[in-house]
């Protein structure tokens, strides 16, 4: 286990803006891309993306990756989302007959993305971990749900109402966490565009809300090697079962975060093949 608290009390600033991650409360207006370039520009940083697209009305957690760590997004986008919002039914309806209609849009279910998507408009099994409603005012629900990334909630939204046989669309929609990042998390909350600005001079409150990169290690079991192969490995050597410090069981395939010491290395994955252990999904060297 990394202690990522303590780990960050060693870096500097620079150090934390060059891997690092801010979780932005992003407000109605502005796209995912805005949120992301406001930053860039305001840290004076080379590049920032976003840990998962936000329609400019939906408000709440975006993650936003800066130098480096632009190169973990890939590893967080499937990461399950938590969201509340309010829908509107076009027929009134009671809250019994809701309740009994939600039970099919819980577990695995099939959805395509809707029409204005840049994806693929092939359906896809996505999974509904929770959908709830939580007041009724009328035609307006209240709805909370916890979904697998890449799940559409308007899309959601509109079957739902389909299922109804009276419709329904989505009128306001606030994601309150993206993976490991929450609006409320005890060290790391939400910060809003605003306050960031606020901050950005101030090197001691900026600091506090810079998340280290190496928050990755709590997606992925954390491998450790010896000091002496790091450098090899890190140049694009494959982890040999010999430079493990401890050899666990893993499968093929499994991705793993790999540590010298409280040194990160990188994102590996599992590959058993004779005395290779691991390869390279990315490592701290290539993000250079």
């Amino acid at each position: 286990m990394i202690d990522i608290e303590k780990l960050k009390e060693k870096k500097t600033v620079k150090e934390l803006l060059e891997f690092g991650i801010i979780n932005v409360d992003k407000p109605s207006g502005p796209t995912s891309f805005d949120v992301s370039d406001f930053i860039r520009k305001n840290l004076g940083l080379r590049k920032t993306s976003h840990f998962g697209t936000l329609d400019p009305k939906v408000t709440g957690v975006l993650p936003i990756a800066l130098n480096r760590a632009c190169k973990l997004t890939g590893f967080f986008l499937g990461e399950d989302k938590e969201y509340v919002g309010v829908m509107r039914i076009h027929e009134d309806i009671s809250l019994e007959k809701l309740k009994e209609a939600i039970k099919n849009f819980t577990g695995k279910i099939m959805q395509k993305p809707p029409v204005r998507s840049r994806v693929a408009r092939i359906e896809r099994e996505r999974e509904i971990k929770n959908f709830e409603i939580l007041e009724k005012d009328g035609q307006d629900i209240l709805f909370k749900t916890e979904v697998q990334g890449g799940t559409y909630i308007r899309k959601l939204i509109h079957d739902f109402g389909k299922k109804l046989g009276v419709g329904a669309h989505m009128l306001e929609l606030r994601r309150t966490r993206a993976g490991i990042f929450k609006e409320d998390d005890e060290k790391y909350p939400s910060i809003s565009l605003y306050e960031l600005e606020k901050i950005i001079k101030d090197e001691k409150e900026l600091r506090k809300n810079i998340i280290p990169g190496e928050i990755i290690s709590m997606l992925y079991p954390i491998v450790q090697i010896n000091e002496e192969s790091a450098e090899r490995i890190l140049s694009g050597q494959p982890i040999y079962e010999k430079n493990l410090i401890q050899k666990d069981n893993f499968n093929a395939g499994e991705k793993i975060c790999v540590f010298s010491g409280e040194r990160f290395i990188g994102v590996f994955r599992v590959v058993n093949e004779e005395k290779i252990f691991a390869k390279s999904e990315f490592t701290m060297q290539e993000m250079k």
